[in-house]
């Protein structure tokens, strides 16, 4: 594939029938999630830009327009629609969470799983009372969907109001794409198959002032079987480390608390530098040194989780003491199918590594049931495993088949009744090993991160422990953004009750 059909960016008429008239589009714009060609990919298809600018033919494009994002997903996404929002407004634009006033409404989409597609599906249907009532709003979806052939295919043929469609590689180029949709009666579709650069200093409007997320590394190169990531995020490429220590200090110059740094694969940090020998632990390292109180990471591999990252964890400071580590099965015959490329065996001394140097972890996972031929022996090797390792909380989900994976391929033999079932059983031991955690802090006295008044109720606090754990507190009202020391005084099923002391 060269170079022009790897970047190719497409306008297409909305009057046309797609089944007919793009099949050479997307020939040009897609490659078919291939296992074979992605391991081939290398590191010569990325570029790393020290500035990003915008382009003063776009200044001042959104003075007097409003923009609305709406998000799904994951930490990642959340942070994508940070950087958009922030490129949004130094065009001048003005965010607004009214969609009937927006000028323009985008669609920050997530493909992991088959219900989240839905549900953009469903929204874009919803959105077109709003395109009839003002014909000049630009409706956008961008985010992992985006990236997928079959989902562009399906936005031409059945949401023609819709007037861009880009995916992750290339947000750094929306002033150009809002430009197109403005001038254009097409639709503007930018997608690219390449793997995707490094943008530094793109602009960001932070979602909050108390936390903030900080990419380090984007793209994932594991190819687990039932994965979409790799193909709609591209190859693991790392931000270089004098980048991202830069902005934790400015962001703890600016009061934030926590930082927490974000990678579809994050503990494979550094492995593509090719000029300097720098992981994860070194990263982890630095940042230890520098005055905000708390640093955590996600998502995290076992594969890639070295004894140096342990050794510089336990050193705690503000390094904090919980680690997200999925697991995603207890059986080696499923891990096997999944290409995780662990056993069991080897997922258990990691965590005996990790509890050994870090006794007070809070160990949290994620976990698929009713993956392709999980019998129920190898259902209960899960539940073993999981009450073996005592996981604080855990994500779990029922297998959800992505087209384009390896194991979207494998017939799904596992009755949907048996699937919800071992989801439910699993949730009881879940919400069992949770509930043990949460009520050894009743007594305790605990460091509370204040984020603002809890969901309930506005005269009561509510923010999180070093272990992400949710407290709930009477309190003066200056707490918020500020540590503080609460009692516990009761646990819940998800939460804590406390006593504010100081």
């Amino acid at each position: 594939m060269n170079e022009e059909q790897r970047l190719a960016s497409q306008q297409i008429k909305k009057d046309k029938q797609p089944a007919k008239d793009y099949s050479k589009y997307f020939e040009q714009v897609f490659t078919a999630p291939s296992l074979k060609e992605a391991k081939k990919r290398g590191k010569e298809d990325v570029k790393y830009h020290k500035d990003f600018e915008i382009d003063e033919q776009f200044a001042n494009m959104g003075v007097g327009r409003k923009f609305y994002i709406r998000t799904y997903g994951c930490q990642m996404n959340e942070h994508d629609t940070e950087v958009m929002a922030g490129i949004f407004m130094a065009l001048g634009y003005e965010p607004t969470e009214n969609i009937e006033e927006s000028d323009i409404v985008l669609l920050n989409t997530c493909a992991i799983r088959e219900g989240a597609e839905n549900k953009v599906f469903g929204e874009l249907g919803f959105l077109l009372k709003y395109k009839r009532k003002n014909p000049n709003m630009l409706i956008g979806v961008c985010g992992c969907m985006s990236q997928e052939e079959n989902v562009v295919k399906r936005i031409l043929k059945q949401y023609q109001h819709v007037d861009m469609v880009f995916g992750t590689h290339n947000i750094h180029r929306l002033p150009t794409i809002l430009k197109e949709a403005y001038l254009s009666k097409e639709m503007v579709v930018e997608v690219w198959s390449k793997e995707g650069d490094v943008i530094e200093n793109l602009p960001k409007k932070r979602l909050g002032s108390i936390k903030a997320w900080v990419n380090i590394m984007y793209g994932c190169d594991k190819f687990c079987t039932y994965c979409i990531v790799p193909y709609t995020r591209g190859k693991e490429r790392s931000r270089r480390p004098e980048e991202i220590i830069q902005e934790v200090r400015s962001l703890a110059a600016e009061g934030y608390q926590e930082i927490m740094l974000l990678g579809q694969n994050v503990n494979a940090y550094g492995k593509d530098f090719d000029d300097i020998t720098y992981g994860l632990g070194d990263l982890m390292k630095e940042l230890s040194t520098i005055d905000i109180p708390r640093i955590r990471f996600t998502t995290s591999h076992p594969r890639d989780f070295d004894d140096y990252l342990i050794e510089v964890l336990a050193q705690k400071g503000n390094l904090v003491e919980h680690i997200h580590l999925p697991v995603q099965s207890g059986s080696n015959e499923i891990l096997k199918i999944m290409a995780r490329k662990y056993t069991r065996e080897h997922f258990l001394q990691l965590v005996d590594k990790i509890k050994t140097a870090i006794p007070d972890v809070a160990l949290t996972t994620d976990i698929i049931v009713g993956y392709p031929n999980e019998t129920e022996e190898q259902f209960e090797e899960t539940l073993s495993l999981y009450r073996e390792v005592g996981f604080e909380m855990a994500y779990t989900y029922i297998y959800s088949a992505r087209e384009g994976t390896p194991a979207a391929k494998m017939q799904d033999n596992v009755p949907d009744d048996v699937k919800k079932q071992r989801l439910d059983r699993l949730n009881e031991v879940v919400r069992e090993y949770s509930a043990k955690a949460l009520e050894k802090l009743v007594g305790t006295e605990i460091e509370v991160l204040v984020e603002g008044s809890s969901k309930r109720r506005d005269d009561v606090l509510a923010g999180y422990t070093r272990k992400n754990r949710l407290v709930n507190f009477e309190g003066p009202a200056d707490s918020v953004g500020k540590l503080v020391t609460v009692k516990i005084i009761e646990a819940k099923s998800h939460s804590l009750v406390g006593e504010f002391i100081k």
